[in-house]
């Protein structure tokens, strides 16, 4: 009666070893279908407050295949996609303060910029997006002539498609 107990218990774990096992490949398999935006805050570093600064977020799509081309060695023709295509006319704006005013940097102006992109990406988080990356930039002053600049943001998110 012991042997077949035993047996009837080695071979429970192994079929449930081996269904979980299979479980797992069919997981694996399926493919998870993401969505990506991209969020891209430009703040002026321009003296004097003469610039202009904003939060700006594509509400169009754009297929990147499409202004994309292959060069090999064959065939080295360059991209032929017109900009006319790749512009997008429907996107959010958001204003935001320069950081400099007449009197210098103003701090009360970046702390404004801090409060309304805070809330931007609130908003984004709360729609099921996951922000996964952040990465700036910054065009400063290139000498005595030049006085100009921006300070770029982007926040990448992430959500699982509908």
């Amino acid at each position: 009666m012991k042997i077949k107990s035993t047996t009837l218990l080695v071979f429970a774990f192994v079929a449930t070893n081996v269904c979980a096992q299979e479980a797992l490949k069919q997981q694996n398999n399926v493919k998870q279908e993401f969505e990506v935006k991209v969020i891209t805050s430009v703040e002026s570093i321009i003296p004097d407050g003469l610039g202009r600064s904003r939060l700006i977020s594509a509400n169009d799509k754009r297929d990147y295949k499409e202004f994309t081309s292959t060069q090999t060695e064959e065939d080295n023709t360059g991209n032929k996609s017109k900009r006319k295509d790749i512009r997008i006319k429907d996107f959010e704006e958001t204003k935001l303060l320069n950081f400099y005013n007449i009197g210098g940097i103003r701090f009360q102006n970046i702390a404004a910029n801090d409060a309304v992109i805070s809330s931007k990406l609130t908003a984004m988080i709360s729609e099921g997006w996951d922000l996964t990356f952040v990465t700036s930039a910054v065009e400063s002053d290139a000498g005595e002539k030049d006085g100009n600049g921006i300070f770029i943001t982007r926040y990448i998110f992430k959500r699982k498609s509908n």
